[in-house]
């Protein structure tokens, strides 16, 4: 059904429920953490957090159906969009909003039974939280006031290059991993053919499951 497919790399969720209605081809491939993952994600999608994919990406741009890459809010998945495209990865598009907008938009989603805080938050946090700390430390040892001055650099150029390397570390903490991406499973799931009708994905464990 490739009548069915946008034009444009960047879909919003309307375009994306209408593919999900339309085309049982597409898949949905959600770079976030792990545990991001299992607090809330889009039915039936799948996923592969970000610097999983980059090590795979050969394997994962090498297959047939097309993907609509979802992260938070846009930033990985434009990275992931980034690395798959390089590695001649066509039919490949980005959630405009990420789970940020779909959520916004009122679309359906899975929920986990832990609720573990976006990895957007989490970077809010950590940086506030040193610039606070800083701050403070300032009042008795003046040179601390330059932690907080790097924190600031590191955040303004963190928006002017749409990287951030306080994601990257947090992203490997403990708290943010699973053990749950079948990265074999998600790369099979994307060159099989139409999902079976009675069957359904359990996207929690990227496996499928007779209904």
């Amino acid at each position: 059904m490739s009548q069915s497919l946008p034009t444009t790399d960047v879909i919003d969720a309307a375009e994306l429920r209408r593919l999900m209605a339309e085309d049982p081809n597409v898949r949905i491939l959600d770079v976030r953490t792990g545990a991001e993952f299992e607090t809330v994600h889009i039915p039936g999608s799948y996923n592969v957090p970000l610097d999983t994919l980059a090590e795979h990406v050969s394997d994962l741009a090498d297959t047939s159906h097309p993907v609509v890459l979802v992260c938070q809010s846009g930033g990985r998945a434009g990275k992931a969009h980034g690395h798959l495209s390089g590695a001649g990865r066509e039919a490949l598009h980005i959630l405009e909003g990420g789970m940020s907008g779909w959520q916004a938009a009122g679309g359906e989603t899975v929920r986990g039974t832990v609720e573990r805080w976006a990895m957007d938050r989490q970077v809010r946090l950590v940086a506030g939280a040193m610039a606070l700390v800083a701050i403070l430390a300032s009042t008795v040892f003046a040179p601390a006031k330059w932690l907080a001055g790097a924190v600031a650099g590191g955040l303004f150029y963190s928006a002017v290059s749409n990287t951030c390397a306080m994601a990257t570390v947090l992203s490997k903490l403990p708290y943010n991993r699973t053990d749950r991406c079948d990265i074999a499973g998600v790369i099979a799931a994307l060159d099989q053919q139409e999902p079976n009708p009675d069957s359904v994905v359990d996207s929690t464990s990227n496996k499928e499951l007779s209904a």
